[in-house]
């Protein structure tokens, strides 16, 4: 079939087949391109399909040698009806990696429950016997609590008073004004529930409790802070009471790790499209203006590029691995630096319908969004039929 993206409000409906592999090919061509990372060696990863996880699957596959587990809810294709481009990407990180005699085996399931737990630790003891690093990088809306059976649903909005501010359309470029009502406290307790640190603890203490963890194991989940300009709806609202609860559990996990000598880390990281991201309002605004500034400035990072820097040049850089005062490595450093957001700041001001394709990056981020999903990359064939039913080699 032909495949083009078809748009419903932040979501693409399709996803290519050969765009999506594509983009596995790029971001290891870029990894390569960078040379060895003295990495780990025995890899899980939760959250393994897209963005900063697939990234990190990535990184360690071909920039250690890494033999990988990638753990992840996708949307299988069947004919006629394209995949989630989650499972396009993992099909192609697989053909990739054993092509380059790398162990690579996939689970396709509910990270949260249970049973997907149970199938990846069975996994691991028949095939690799322990894990050197675990990485965290879950990206769901919604989660089925294991032992209490409570449907868990996060919202993003801000705490305390309705806020108010820009926010633009990305399809269509137009700049208004949204105001979000504030949470309440169930709001803020499913939030906390679904994107806070409860699963990540789950996953390490199992882990942990079966003999699955090598001696000075280390683990990192992903967080965002961001500016003052998104900090009402964000950082303060209640995706960000669930990142604190994501960062303090990293220091109890690190206290529970003590006997094998292992460290639980976040890793805060650079503003990027994603599903996630396009869905809050302010955000793709601020995106568009910070994009442009950074690459003026050539500092601008992808996933990959991020999560290549995270890896070489904090924790595997050979030294201690430096984090900030509340413990946590900031990748974010270049995005947050005082002449980046400074500028950011003046272009919001100016920031309108008319003004915005020339001081922001909008053709960029909608480049991003639409690469996402396996659109707009150079070398694909997109007036060509695809086979929308593709395989991932290790599930069947």
């Amino acid at each position: 079939m032909i495949i083009e993206p078809r748009m419903r409000g932040f979501i693409c409906l399709t996803s290519h087949p050969k765009g999506c592999e594509q983009n596995v090919k790029n971001q290891i061509e870029y990894i390569k391109s960078k040379g060895p990372i003295a990495g780990a060696k025995k890899v899980l990863v939760i959250g393994a399909s897209t963005g900063f996880g697939l990234a990190s699957r990535i990184t360690s596959a071909f920039g250690s040698d890494a033999a990988t587990i990638g753990v992840f809810f996708e949307k299988p294709p069947v004919e006629g009806k394209t995949a989630s481009p989650g499972w396009y990407n993992s099909a192609a990180f697989e053909t990739e990696a054993h092509k380059a005699g790398l162990y690579a085996k996939s689970i396709n399931g509910d990270a949260f429950s249970n049973e997907i737990k149970r199938q990846t630790l069975d996994l691991i003891k028949a095939d690799l016997g322990q894990i050197d690093l675990v990485i965290y990088s879950l990206a769901s809306p919604v989660r089925l609590h294991p032992v209490t059976g409570v449907t868990h649903r996060s919202v993003l909005k801000p705490i305390g008073q309705t806020f108010t501010n820009k926010t633009v359309d990305f399809h269509t470029g137009n700049v208004t004004e949204v105001s979000i009502a504030p949470a309440n406290e169930e709001d803020i307790t499913n939030t906390v529930a679904v994107m806070g640190g409860e699963d990540w603890a789950m996953w390490m203490d199992a882990l942990k409790d079966e003999n699955l963890l090598a001696e000075g194991a280390t683990t990192v989940a992903y967080s965002y802070i961001g500016p003052s300009l998104t900090e009402a709806v964000y950082r303060k609202g209640t995706i960000g009471r669930a990142k604190d609860d994501l960062e303090a559990t990293a220091f109890s996990i690190t206290d529970s790790l003590k006997s094998v000598g292992g460290k639980a880390y976040v890793s805060v990281n650079k503003a990027l499209v994603t599903q996630a991201s396009s869905a809050i309002p302010v955000i793709p605004l601020y995106i568009s203006l910070l994009y442009k500034i950074m690459k003026e400035e050539g500092i601008h990072e992808g996933c990959i590029e991020q999560i290549q820097r995270l890896f070489q040049d904090r924790l595997y850089s050979g030294s201690e691995v430096p984090v900030d005062e509340k413990g946590r490595i900031r990748i974010d450093d270049w995005e947050m630096r005082e002449d980046v957001q400074a500028k950011v700041a003046q272009l919001w001001l100016e920031a309108t319908t008319e003004s915005l394709p020339g001081i922001g990056d909008l053709a960029g981020y909608r480049n991003d969004f639409l690469n996402l999903f396996g659109f707009e990359f150079a070398g694909v064939d997109y007036k060509a039929e695809a086979n929308e039913v593709v395989e991932i080699e290790s599930i069947k």
